[in-house]
């Protein structure tokens, strides 16, 4: 099974049923506790390093992914948001339309990333850079509305309390992410979603909030399960990287997962700004 968040669904962040992740076993494993064995691209036999492990060497670009360097990535990706949001607010706020293209440009970008076979840094941070230019537009034409001064700030250390709460959660195992986890989340983002499209074009060719999900008593309750999704996909990130770095990721490896940890963060923080901009309101 693959995960929800797809930036993770590609070769090396799979998952079986059992779920785990689609890398070599540790070393103290043995070659049955790897389900992947003998599928797995990083695997005896179909590892272009798998020689130089059984001479009892390796080769300096085969280093496994650790923590520091998911750390390191992330905080990068991240910076390169915030250097693009602090941009965008300053610049581009009285110009939404460079903001949308900015917008579009990111999501496009994501798109490629997300269907190449391995992370490319500068990608990643150009996604990043555009990213963060199109929700510093959009966050600060929303602040200099006047009841909705504050919304944006308001929104940054909510996504920050929601990724501390899921990252605790995760941790103490209060939220186990299995394979029926994954099945039933997938199954809900994609009705997420497709209601998101319906709306827009009922927005589009209709007029008016469309479908009403995007204000009122409607639009608070589909913005509380926007956020909730979000925060669901942060914890299927977090056993990602926790796979990744259990079975031998390649060091490579840790900007897809920086990029998979920025793509939902920034999902969150969209969400959390919609909801309290009509809560506001």
């Amino acid at each position: 099974m693959r995960s929800s968040n797809p930036v993770f669904s590609r070769r090396g962040f799979s998952r079986d049923n059992n779920g785990y992740a689609g890398f070599d076993a540790p070393p103290q494993a043995g070659a049955a506790a790897n389900p992947y064995a003998g599928t797995n691209p990083y695997a005896q036999g179909g590892n272009p390093y798998a020689q130089d492990a059984a001479q009892g060497t390796q080769a300096p670009q085969t280093r496994r992914m650790t923590m520091d360097d998911v750390v390191l990535r992330t905080g990068m990706t991240l910076g390169t948001v915030i250097a693009g949001a602090a941009v965008g607010w300053i610049f581009l706020t009285k110009s939404l339309g460079f903001a949308v293209g900015a917008g579009l440009i990111a999501m496009v970008l994501a798109f490629v990333q997300s269907f190449k076979r391995k992370p490319s840094p500068a990608l990643i941070l150009t996604y990043a850079a555009f990213e963060g230019l199109f929700l510093g537009a959009l966050s600060g034409a929303i602040n200099d509305v006047p009841k909705l001064a504050g919304a944006p700030m308001q929104a940054v250390m909510g996504t920050m309390a929601v990724f501390v709460a899921m990252l605790v959660a995760y941790k103490t195992r209060i939220v186990r992410v299995t394979a029926r986890f994954t099945r039933y989340l997938m199954i809900a983002l994609l009705g997420f979603v497709l209601l998101s499209l319906v709306n827009v074009l009922f927005m589009a060719f209709g007029g008016g909030d469309g479908l009403g999900f995007r204000s009122g008593g409607m639009g608070i309750l589909f913005g509380v399960v926007g956020v909730v999704l979000g925060a669901l996909c942060l914890a299927l990130d977090f056993k990602q990287v926790e796979d990744g770095i259990a079975y031998g990721a390649p060091r490579e490896e840790s900007w897809l997962a920086a990029f998979g940890l920025t793509v939902t963060l920034a999902w969150i923080y969209m969400e959390l700004l919609r909801l309290i901009s009509i809560l506001r309101d």
